[in-house]
């Protein structure tokens, strides 16, 4: 009797092609969820703030509605199952026995969306990291062939996420390779290759344009020591922004029901929206305004304006996060890092007369927070400038985010992730 062997060429070839196919599949529903969330996202926000700026009321509404809704879809039509972000991700990839199930999809989706919307103080880069991680999910749940596989196919759904949200194919690979798995194979290059493909290619389809619109010139190398300022400056404030978030859960979870969750984490958001409309949602509309007046009238009260940003967008984030509301770091840490580079660019030309650049230091403190926040420099290079659409200043950002990242684990070795992580394996 003649034994056929269990891994024959052709078996491998049928295999190669089946693993080719989901992928592509995977990286087309990852990239035009991620797509749809963006517009969707960006669409409303800016018609309820609108509506909010030209009545204050609508500041106290918003926040109480949004997170109450987002409590009962949760209740009632979500499985009574609470998001849990990218520590959902980390579980499903480390652990045989965890999964994404389906519903993650529309949950995160909606949520998202209805937080931002509604003026919760994050964005909607983790609702897409979760729903996209959970759609390269459903692959390995319902062919078994592929359940080894299962980490790359999450990645796969990051990847083509993380590209379409901010036009930058390598920092969706980066991201997954920095964040979500440290373990590289040849599989994992061809599943996530085919996202950036796929992603990039729905991007030249629909002609999306860069996040913000912002001309960089040059940048000096006397500014090199103010470049190190700042990077140190951002590892400082990432870790106030990461403590303060453990410090909100670690607060909030002693409060017995949701109900009281959401009443206190409005009321903290609605205040702040009240004295910092800048804060409403992710703060892309606020980042926009001082890319475009990059060298405004100096007076007491802008000098406080901007110490308030930066020290009252962690708490919101904050509060946000702990009443339900879903998101993370992402568009909080690129938020600070903007206002902060600003404020260190303004003091320096004030009273030093540096002769720096304003809008140089706006973008390199957005990509060096994110880099302290999420431990992930690489990633935050390449996301920044994928979202000006422009590298004139990749080697000083590189520089800033490697200082940045490596002050903030001095002081704090975790992010909100990998401290979630601790917790999880112990």
């Amino acid at each position: 009797m003649i034994h056929q062997a269990k891994n024959t060429p052709n078996s491998s070839f049928i295999f190669t092609k089946k693993l080719v196919i989901a992928s592509v599949l995977v990286s087309f529903l990852s990239a035009f969820l991620g797509l749809a969330l963006k517009h969707i996202t960006e669409h409303y926000e800016a018609i309820f703030f609108l509506r909010a700026e030209n009545n204050w009321v609508f500041f106290l509404v918003f926040p109480i509605f949004g997170l109450s809704l987002i409590y009962f879809l949760r209740y009632y039509l979500f499985k009574k199952k609470s998001n849990q972000g990218i520590t959902e991700i980390f579980a499903c990839t480390q652990f045989r026995s965890k999964t994404l199930p389906i519903y993650k999809i529309p949950s995160h989706f909606l949520n998202g969306l209805i937080t931002v919307v509604f003026g919760g103080s994050t964005g909607i880069e983790v609702s897409t990291v979760v729903a996209t991680a959970a759609i390269g999910n459903v692959v390995p749940e319902k062919e078994t062939i592929f359940k080894k596989y299962k980490t790359e196919l999450i990645c796969t759904g990051i990847t083509a996420g993380i590209t379409v949200l901010f036009g930058s194919p390598i920092a969706g690979i980066l991201f997954s390779i920095e964040v979500v798995t440290k373990k590289l194979n040849k599989t994992f290059f061809l599943t996530n290759g085919i996202a950036i493909i796929i992603a990039s290619a729905l991007l030249l389809f629909f002609d999306e344009k860069a996040l913000f619109i912002v001309t960089l010139t040059t940048w000096h190398y006397h500014a090199i020591p103010y470049f190190i300022l700042l990077g140190i400056l951002a590892g400082v404030n990432s870790v106030y922004l990461t403590k303060t978030v453990l410090f909100f859960k670690s607060k909030f979870s002693k409060l017995k029901t949701q109900f009281h969750k959401i009443i206190i984490g409005s009321i903290i958001l609605s205040i702040g929206l009240l004295v910092l409309p800048q804060l409403y949602g992710d703060g892309y509309h606020a980042i926009k305004e001082i890319f475009a007046n990059s060298t405004p009238v100096i007076t007491l009260a802008w000098f406080a304006t901007l110490i308030g940003i930066i020290l009252l967008k962690p708490i919101l984030t904050s509060a946000t996060l702990v009443a339900g509301g879903d998101g993370g770091v992402f568009a909080p840490s690129l938020f600070i890092g903007a206002f902060l580079g600003l404020f260190v660019a303004t003091i320096l030309n004030t009273y030093f007369h540096s002769n720096v650049i304003p809008i140089n230091f706006m973008i390199i403190g957005m990509a060096a927070v994110l880099s302290a926040s999420i431990q992930a420099p690489f990633t935050a290079l390449f996301l920044v400038c994928g979202m000006i659409n422009d590298y004139t200043l990749f080697f000083p950002i590189l520089m800033v985010s490697l200082i940045a990242k490596y002050t903030s684990k001095m002081i704090f070795p975790y992010t909100i992730y990998n401290y979630s992580l601790v917790n999880l394996k112990s």
